[in-house]
């Protein structure tokens, strides 16, 4: 059975998350969410939207721990899931836009913040929480970030992995919109027909515009190897397994690692 639903009315396509019990990022998830944009893509659309289901207290609890790697891999590579889905998300023709409500966590926090326009209910809060896990954010997702945040508003969300409300995320124009729960729904809806009206070439041409401008950061080579060595030392480490076992024994993780 799929975990998202696809539901297309008029020129508006929406993917809604449906994975017991909080919507964590697995594989099969991700999958779903690529392959519903995929198939989306062969549709007159103009606008996808991606949400919960209605009434959710999470609206994605972030990356599946139990598919993390034990064995010192890095979870974050090219090819991972998390990765596949913020590109999906961001090379899909229409401008896609976020409805949220309940609160975003880990990776689901840079899937939501790669949507194209994020509207969000007055509950709803975000944090970045790899950290907590001992897990190492790659160079794609800190970019990512760095698209629509400050560097200090970045810092403390990495830094401290601690819930942001919705109200304090768009003061700092990350989220676009921040309304009552119960005109979640009918905003964004009304926002997604207001794109619907415009001109769907030159929202295809304008999202892919913005899309290499602000992915223009060069990296040079030497500096991109060794944050990839500081990255391997952590995927090596006892703190790593701590961060871990942790999370399932239910408990905070003592590091010991400097």
């Amino acid at each position: 059975m799929s975990t998202v639903i696809i539901e297309v009315s008029g020129v508006v396509g929406t993917i809604t998350l449906n994975r017991p019990k909080v919507n964590a990022l697995s594989r099969e998830l991700i999958e779903d969410i690529t392959t519903a944009l995929d198939s989306m893509k062969e549709q007159n659309l103009r606008v996808v939207l991606l949400r919960a289901m209605p009434g959710v207290k999470v609206f994605s609890a972030g990356h599946e721990v139990t598919e993390l790697p034990t064995n010192g891999r890095d979870p974050l590579t090219y090819n991972d899931p998390l990765r596949q889905v913020v590109r999906a998300i961001q090379t899909h023709p229409c401008p896609v836009i976020a409805m949220i409500e309940g609160s975003v966590w880990g990776g689901a926090c840079e899937m939501v913040m790669s949507c194209d326009l994020i509207v969000a209910s007055e509950q709803a809060t975000f944090a970045i929480t790899p950290a907590k896990l001992g897990v190492p954010y790659n160079i794609s997702g800190i970019l990512n970030f760095m698209k629509v945040a400050s560097i200090p508003f970045i810092k403390e969300m990495l830094f401290t992995a601690q819930p942001v409300a919705a109200q304090r995320l768009m003061d700092c124009g990350v989220i676009n919109h921040v309304v009552p729960t119960a005109e979640l729904e009918s905003f964004t809806h009304q926002l997604a027909m207001q794109i619907g009206m415009v001109s769907p070439l030159v929202l295809r041409i304008l999202k892919e515009e913005l899309r290499v401008l602000t992915s223009a950061h060069p990296i040079p080579p030497e500096v991109y190897e060794r944050i990839q060595a500081l990255r391997r030392e952590v995927y090596d480490s006892e703190d790593y397994q701590e961060g871990i076992r942790a999370f399932f024994e239910k408990r905070k993780p003592v590091f010991h690692c400097k």
